[in-house]
């Protein structure tokens, strides 16, 4: 294997700090599956059982959590290099939480769970990385139960929405419609209304019919805290 892909490998968060030669030991122990992903292509299915974990190694992809009433769908962008759901494949459900679809032509990575178990388990540096990796997710999680206080329909819209997307920043889509966001966040429909289209004109946002596209969900919060200090 090139000295590159050995070092794009490595920056996956749940090989970083592994040395090479553990990592080639590895490679001669586990079946790894490299795939390619056209535009397009679904990676996983909401709702589908996770059986593998999936690396990936270049490009964006798009991930779509639509609720269980099916009231609304948030999408999201992730970057690369990343690894899809690591905290679905162990637990009372496995199953992904959402869908993910390559944004462009994409390599990835993928590991079944039973060399997981049986091979790089024996790996104290990657028992770490997954351990660290779930922790952090259960503690931002529950971080976010305890943070959730809204002082005004400003917080009351981007505290919906950070806590239902699992990263606070980048470029996110919330589809749903204006009666039932308000009912949701327990708001009057028109101060729903009169809020996003104020954000809109500030550029922070972009309303369609039932869609609200959010350029950059840290820099909305950031305006939402920055009212209230007012």
């Amino acid at each position: 294997m090139e000295t590159t892909m050995y070092d794009k490998l490595l920056q996956l968060p749940l090989f970083q700090g592994l040395c090479k030669t553990d990592f080639t030991n590895i490679l001669e122990k586990v079946k790894l599956h490299f795939h390619r992903y056209g535009k397009g292509i679904h990676l996983a299915k909401q709702g589908e059982t996770c059986v593998q974990l999936i690396f990936i190694l270049n490009g964006q992809v798009i991930t779509e959590a639509e609720s269980e009433d099916h009231l609304y769908i948030i999408n999201e962008v992730l970057d690369s290099p990343n690894v899809i759901e690591p905290y679905s494949l162990f637990g009372m459900h496995t199953r992904y939480t959402a869908s993910y679809k390559a944004a462009s032509d994409i390599d990835a990575l993928l590991i079944d769970k039973k060399y997981i178990l049986t091979q790089l388990a024996n790996y104290e540096i990657f028992n770490l990385n997954y351990l660290n990796m779930v922790s952090n997710r259960a503690q931002t999680t529950y971080g976010k139960l305890w943070n959730n206080h809204s002082r005004n329909i400003q917080e009351k819209i981007v505290n919906f929405i950070l806590s239902r997307c699992s990263t606070p920043t980048g470029a996110k889509t919330l589809s749903i419609k204006m009666e039932d966001l308000a009912f949701l966040i327990d708001e009057a429909r028109i101060n729903v209304s009169k809020t996003l289209n104020e954000w809109q004109e500030a550029g922070l946002i972009k309303l369609n019919r039932k869609r609200i596209t959010i350029p950059d969900l840290s820099l909305l919060a950031q305006t939402a805290e920055s009212a209230i200090l007012k």
